[in-house]
């Protein structure tokens, strides 16, 4: 999965469910800001993290280390 593909799945998502970043970041106890980020691709969760995102979001936790280029 590309950069621009995980961005697109996570937006979608998150619109599907009618949450803000901050919904969503409230949902799985970290900040807006580094929601954010992840979902910009700028940073990767921890394994906790992407856990937590997953349930929130409704897709397997392990898309965030999936993405193309990342190690």
């Amino acid at each position: 999965m590309t950069r621009q593909e995980f961005r697109a799945l996570l937006r979608t998502q998150r619109a599907k469910k009618g949450l803000s970043h901050k919904a969503v970041a409230e949902k799985a106890s970290i900040s807006r800001q580094y929601y954010g980020m992840i979902e910009n691709g700028v940073r990767s969760p921890s394994i906790r993290v992407a856990k937590k995102l997953g349930a929130v979001l409704e897709v397997s936790w392990t898309i965030f280390f999936d993405i193309e280029g990342n190690i």
